[in-house]
Parts: C-alpha cells; structure tokens; sequence
C-alpha cells in the first residue's frame, strides 16, 4: 500500500482516539497509579478506552500488522508493518484540563518508523509526516510546515516536559543546554516536537522515553527538515534519552552542551 494510503489510516486512527478522549476530557475521571511505588504514572479509562478503538481498527482493516502501544501488551504482526500507539501522551496535562495533551501514532516498517502522526485534539490540529513532507491540519485547512532554521543554541527556544524528570548529572546537563539557550518552555510532552515541526520551537531534550513516545516523532520532524538522534551524538534512541533539534547544527551545539563539564 503507498503511503498516502497508510497516512489516510493513520488519520482515521486519531479520529477514533478523539470519540474517546474528547468526551472524558475536562471531566471527573477515575486515575489509577500505574507506578505502584513513589512517582505517579497516571492512567484513565479514557486511555484505555482510546487505545482499544485504535487498536481495534488496526485489526480489522490490517490484521497481519503488529501492535504496541502503553496500555495494552505487545501484539506481533507476521509482515513488516507494525503500528505504535499512544493514546494520550500527556495523561497529567489530560486529568488538569490542561489542553495541550496529543495521540502519538507511528507506522514502523522493518522496526523503524516511517509516519509519524502528532494528534492535539483539543486544539484541532493533526501534524503527520514521512518522507520529506510533513503537514499540518487545522480544522478544514491543511498546510505544508518547515522546522526553524535555528542554528545557535543562543537563538533557540528549548523546551522539555518537566525538567525535574532529570536526575543527577542528567539534571546539571539540562541546566546548561538551558543556559545557553534563548528562551525553555515546560509542560508539553508531545505537543513541543509538534511544534518543532511547525517551526515554533526549537529543540526539545528528554531521557526515560519510552519507543510509543518517540516512534513518532522521529519520521515527523525528519519529514520537516529536523534532526532527531540522543544525548551522546548517536542515532540509537532505545535507552530513552532524546534531543530532538530544528537543524543538525543545532543538535550538535546541544549534544556539546549536553556532555560539556
């Protein structure tokens, strides 16, 4: 199947997360602990509820493709697509009210993402890309969108989703990258790669993903013309530590920062 087809799936993916989420959203919710310890994980019925839509529509429209996603276990496909799901990436932002939450979909071929879909369904906005054309959607209007070409950590607006997640040396190294950058923002989770892509940011730094909260990106900001790689220079993104940047210039000054003493 071309592409353009699966991108069309991937769409219909987050239209069936949305007639789960949107509902719930705002609303009193039953949050549950995932972590069983001292952090808190949250997760809601209204994640569950969106990842079983998706993942329902994957087995009926593909059945041979595989399936991972954060709520529910891995399922093998017997070729060589599989799909990633995260129903809502930003559960805390989610059980706020907070609107900036998103649908992380990603079509991996051969394990390695290939589309990669950013839903935001309290602002209306779907950002989707493979290749090297990634587009935005806003309500009825679709339009083509370019990451920054930001260059200079001095110029570069940083954001991460809680710099707190970092400890130890991980911490001190986020403190420099942040010094040396113009402007970080937090909270955003998903939604600050998005806008990586559409050029608003800049350069988002994370450690501890998970592969349902990068798989999607990676093809999305490479699509806008972005660099995606981890903390030490490197393309293997399985420990988890991520800097996603609006050009590779940029990324290097950030691994620099990152790994100055």
């Amino acid at each position: 199947m071309p592409l353009a087809q699966f991108t069309a799936f991937a769409c219909a993916l987050a239209s069936s997360a949305r007639r789960e989420t949107l509902p719930r959203f705002d609303k009193r919710l039953n949050v549950e602990n995932k972590s069983g310890g001292g952090s808190f994980d949250p997760v809601t019925d209204a994640d569950r509820a969106a990842e079983e839509a998706m993942r329902s529509l994957v087995a009926e429209q593909f059945p041979e493709h595989g399936l991972s996603g954060e709520e529910f276990p891995e399922k093998p496909g017997s070729g060589r697509y599989a799909w990633s799901l995260d129903p809502i990436d930003g559960t805390r932002s989610f059980i706020c009210g907070l609107p900036n939450w998103t649908t992380l979909i990603a079509l991996l071929e051969d394990a390695e993402p290939v589309l990669g879909l950013i839903d935001a369904p309290v602002l209306d906005q779907t950002y989707f890309g493979s290749g090297s054309e990634a587009w935005l959607v806003h309500g009825e209007v679709q339009s083509a969108i370019r990451a920054s070409e930001c260059s200079k950590l001095s110029e570069a607006r940083l954001s991460t989703t809680d710099p707190f997640l970092f400890d130890g040396e991980a911490f001190a190294a986020f403190d420099r990258l942040r010094r040396a950058c113009r402007v970080t923002r937090y909270g955003h989770d998903g939604y600050a790669y998005a806008r990586i892509a559409a050029g608003s940011l800049d350069l988002v730094v994370e450690n501890r993903l998970k592969p349902h909260d990068y798989n999607a990106i990676v093809p999305l900001i490479r699509a806008a013309g972005g660099h995606v790689g981890n903390w030490t220079g490197g393309s293997d993104l399985t420990g988890g530590a991520i800097v996603a940047a609006a050009t590779r210039r940029l990324y290097d000054g950030a691994v620099e920062a990152l790994a100055a003493e």
